[in-house]
């Protein structure tokens, strides 16, 4: 396991991460696991975007059906 070391941080932010540290129960170490493995989970906007266009390709081309339209006719069935 790797350490690390933030310098300059600033008394306010410490003083925001100590309370949401406390508010679930862990030590302000925990707590910093926890959010820095879930910002490492998390994908920047460039995956994000590449993923969304990814998707968009396996959509057929042509118009596409409103679905407030098909939830409409299903009710009036």
């Amino acid at each position: 396991m790797a350490n690390l070391t933030i310098r300059n941080l600033d008394d306010d932010v410490v003083l925001k991460l100590k309370a949401r540290a406390d508010s679930n129960n862990r030590s302000l170490e925990a707590e910093l696991r926890d959010v820095l493995a879930q910002i490492a989970d998390t994908p920047t906007p460039r995956q994000f975007k590449a993923l969304a266009e990814r998707i968009a390709a396996m959509t057929p081309p042509g118009p596409q059906s409103d679905s407030a339209d098909l939830i409409r006719e299903d009710r009036d069935r």
